[in-house]
């Protein structure tokens, strides 16, 4: 027996594993200390009410012999999918079709579990600072990785350039964890490249619900070209709060083909093999979601987070500190006061002000001297927080 040695190459402790011990050891010296969380990207407003009564109503269903459900299809019901694909059309303008639309317990699932379909010889390009589920499942899996700068120098938002390798493509807009989106113009040119090169983009959408400006594309399918090139995945973890719900999706174009095979058909048969879907009350709950009152109902927390967005961004809008991200995302990635290193900042942060942070080099090594902020805490807290920020900074 053999077991898989490339698991070696991979950092020992995922970093928020390393953060919840850091908090942990600092407890023990302070144990009254009020803490606030402002790193993890976890939300804090309960589930709108709409997917609440259709969970319900799902549940009651399955204690009926007439409503009951068993297994349901991998690829998820009709109806979800259905509501998808109007959520596409009605927000963007775009047509995916619904068997393109393959429900799943979320993006973080998918976006490891689609690596199945590609060979471990491809090359990986990822941006730095980086998610590190994009790196790590690569590793894990023996495949080069090589990584984008991003920096403020290009707006944290790397491009093509000239002798670029690779295979397969992550990107992620609005980004986790900078902020920073892609306008249609510099998506247009990764489409294109992508397209000239027979790479395959990868393109987290997860944030796609905080965009406001027009500019930004909320799906890579508003880009000519895409739908050769890219899958597509998407989460309602953060657009409806289903990060203890576990409900998302992946979207693969029939017109995606590599070595004159569908992408879509090989998902298919990924899924068929090793996943039996996601909960009936729970694929309920996301089609209510998406649904009249339920877009009103989602919106409204949507709205509330991006008001607690602005709140951080404007705390360091008037400490003079450089960050990006806020407006168009639910991540505000800042610069360290004083030249200061992450990690050191971060501990800094948890003595002096009981506020957590998430230290950007857990990001990748162009993450080093920054730190990300997330939206999702209470309002109450997040002035707080910034408000202990300003009087030890300020």
């Amino acid at each position: 027996m053999k077991i898989n040695k490339n698991y070696q190459n991979i950092e020992e402790t995922y970093l928020f594993s390393e953060i919840a011990e850091r908090v942990r050891k600092y407890m023990e010296q302070d144990k009254g200390a009020a803490l606030i969380k402002m790193g993890i990207g976890d939300v804090t407003r309960p589930l709108c009410k709409s997917a609440v009564e259709a969970m319900v109503h799902a549940a009651e269903e399955m204690g009926t012999a007439e409503g009951f459900h068993g297994y349901g299809p991998e690829q998820g019901y009709a109806f979800l999918r259905d509501a998808i694909a109007d959520y596409y059309l009605n927000t963007s303008g775009v047509k995916v079709f619904s068997d393109e639309i393959f429900v799943s317990d979320g993006a973080k699932s998918d976006i490891g579990n689609i690596l199945d379909i590609f060979d471990k010889d491809n090359v990986v390009a990822v941006t730095d600072p980086v998610y590190p589920v994009y790196v790590d499942t690569n590793i894990m899996a023996g495949r080069k990785v090589i990584k984008l700068s991003a920096s403020a120098d290009n707006d944290f938002l790397p491009m093509p350039y000239p002798g670029l390798e690779a295979d397969i493509i992550y990107l992620c807009s609005p980004n986790n964890p900078t902020g920073a989106a892609y306008d249609k113009v510099r998506l247009q040119k990764w489409v294109d490249f992508a397209n000239a090169h027979g790479s395959v983009i990868l393109f987290d959408a997860a944030y796609e619900s905080f965009i406001s400006d027009e500019n930004i594309p909320r799906t890579i399918y508003a880009v000519e070209g895409a739908r050769s090139c890219a899958i597509e995945f998407c989460s309602l973890s953060k657009t409806a709060g289903f990060t203890g719900t576990r409900c998302g999706y992946t979207v693969v174009p029939e017109s995606l083909i590599r070595e004159g095979v569908q992408l879509r058909k090989m998902w298919l048969r990924r899924q068929t093999t090793k996943f039996n879907g996601v909960a009936y009350p729970v694929q309920r709950a996301a089609a209510a979601c998406l649904k009249d009152q339920g877009l009103s109902e989602i919106a409204e927390n949507i709205a509330y987070y991006k008001e607690n967005a602005k709140i951080i961004a404007d705390t360091f809008t008037e400490l003079k500190w450089p960050f990006t991200g806020g407006k168009n995302s639910p991540y505000i990635w800042v610069k360290c006061p004083n030249g200061m290193r992450s990690w050191a900042f971060f501990d800094d942060l948890l003595v002096r002000a009981n506020v957590i942070c998430t230290p950007g080099s857990g990001f990748g090594e162009c993450g080093e001297g920054y730190v990300r902020f997330t939206s999702f805490n209470t309002r109450d807290n997040t002035i707080e927080a910034m408000k202990r920020i300003r009087e030890i900074f300020g």
